[in-house]
């Protein structure tokens, strides 16, 4: 399988939001069956928790999104005319051993297509993640530039404004 790519610079966090927010809509079209896990990588600071904030407002989500550094998984119920059933936003950055994080549930979040799910620092339990995982990379230009690197095996997955 062929793997494809799209890279995004983003000159703002709202921009870096914008994105997100136009991923989320792509994952809304019914005609095909999206994936749900989305593993984020980059420097703390680089723009994840900023993109999953952009997730989570285009879901509609109106608590305050943060990174779960301490609780380590976070989830949100979402409105029954979603693709999606509940979100989960995981933060692996304290995990020392990919075992901890299946204590949390994990095996059966990620099993239910129903759950979108978008982990932060995923290396950590890069080998416990299915191989249609989208990896998206962010990189830090300057202060306010990111580089947005999607990876998606050829998953569907197009931005469209």
């Amino acid at each position: 399988m062929n793997s494809t790519s799209i890279k995004i610079i983003t000159d703002s966090s709202i921009q870096t939001q914008k994105v997100a927010e136009l991923l989320v809509k792509t994952l809304s079209d019914k005609k095909y069956s999206p994936p749900h896990i989305f593993a984020l990588q980059g420097n703390l600071g680089a723009g994840k928790t900023t993109f999953i904030q952009g997730v989570a407002k285009a879901l509609k989500i109106k608590q305050k999104i943060l990174s779960p550094t301490f609780v380590i998984v976070k989830d949100f119920a979402l409105s029954k005319n979603s693709n999606f059933s509940k979100f989960y936003h995981i933060d692996c950055y304290r995990l020392n051993d990919p075992s901890e994080i299946i204590t949390l549930g994990f095996k059966e979040i990620i099993k239910n297509p129903k759950n979108l799910i978008f982990i932060e620092w995923p290396e950590r339990i890069k080998k416990l993640l299915p191989s249609n995982t989208v990896w998206i990379k962010f990189k830090i230009q300057d202060k306010n530039k990111r580089e947005i690197i999607i990876k998606n095996s050829n998953l569907g997955i197009k931005i469209s404004k």
